[in-house]
């Protein structure tokens, strides 16, 4: 899958999008023509077409629902907003809607996060913020009411891992709630869990994908490189990219997803503009060859 944000882009789509492809994730839209394109040319080509939350751009609203909020009005608001998306998506029926989890992101005190990019101020709280048993209580309704709506709307719910703290990577509950709720998928994005892995000593990217890749229905894929700072982020995945240099070791994190799931739909999360035409081919050969067996590491 390629994806296709802030709008329909018309150019980048020609040139990323190949033959055998799934489909195309949109988020951000700015209007009705893009939506309009998009309908038009997944009817014609045959492909599906998978909403990362939101599908509307709105300027005045922060990206991501906080449906986690420890303000219950805040929490409702989020809930509502959601539901208006899914009714403006009856058109375009969507095969999955994605939303980011935690929101707000719960941050572990212990950790200096001054390089993880937000775009606002409300989207974390701090682990000290929040309790254990506050956070799954509101992710037991976040679960029920995102399987309830999916049936209403006839869609799949997968719930995209932002950056995690202890409450998920040492307590089972949220794996319980994947196993009550099959209906409701993960996302694991390679770049974000690299980048909380090097800023997080307790955190262990692939542990997270050892316990989580039997769930996802989809794989977020790019790299980024970081040493003192981040660098390069949603950086196209090549074998040349070394681990020395501060790469992700995006081979290492595939081989795991293919023992795992070999269900797990490819969406290349990357700024292909900056890879030439033959890297970006290159790009596609090498994931190939690593998730469907020909290449062992």
């Amino acid at each position: 899958m390629i994806g296709q944000y802030g709008g329909f882009d018309f150019n980048k789509y020609q040139r990323d999008f190949k033959a055998g492809f799934y489909g195309i994730e949109a988020c951000s839209f700015p209007g009705e023509e893009d939506c309009r394109r998009l309908i038009e040319e997944s009817g014609s080509k045959g492909f599906r077409v998978g909403v990362h939350f939101p599908f509307r751009a709105n300027s005045s609203t922060i990206r991501d629902a906080l449906f986690l909020s420890p303000d219950a009005d805040e929490r409702e608001a989020a809930y509502e907003h959601i539901r208006a998306e899914l009714e403006y998506l009856t058109s375009l029926k969507p095969e999955y809607v994605l939303f980011h989890y935690p929101k707000p992101v719960i941050l572990d005190d212990r950790v200096d996060w001054k390089l993880w990019r937000f775009g606002d101020r409300r989207e974390y709280i701090y682990e000290s913020e929040c309790t254990l048993s506050e956070l799954i209580e509101r992710s037991e309704s976040l679960f029920e009411w995102l399987d309830l709506r999916s049936r209403d709307y006839h869609f799949t719910p997968i719930l995209e891992f932002d950056a995690l703290n202890r409450y998920v990577y040492e307590h089972d509950f949220f794996e319980n709630l994947l196993l009550k709720y099959p209906q409701i998928q993960l996302c694991l994005d390679t770049a974000r869990l690299y980048l909380q892995d090097k800023l997080d000593p307790r955190f262990d990217a692939k542990a997270i994908l050892r316990k989580y890749a039997k769930y996802a229905g989809l794989l977020h894929l790019s790299t980024v490189q970081v040493n003192q700072t981040v660098q390069n982020p949603h950086y196209p995945v090549l074998p040349e990219l070394s681990v020395e240099d501060g790469w992700a070791p995006i081979a290492e994190y595939l081989q795991i997803i293919r023992e795992a799931n070999s269900r797990v739909k490819i969406m290349f999360e990357h700024r292909s503009d900056l890879i030439t035409e033959d890297q970006l081919q290159q790009c596609y050969d090498w994931v190939d060859a690593i998730v469907n067996g020909s290449v062992y590491l």
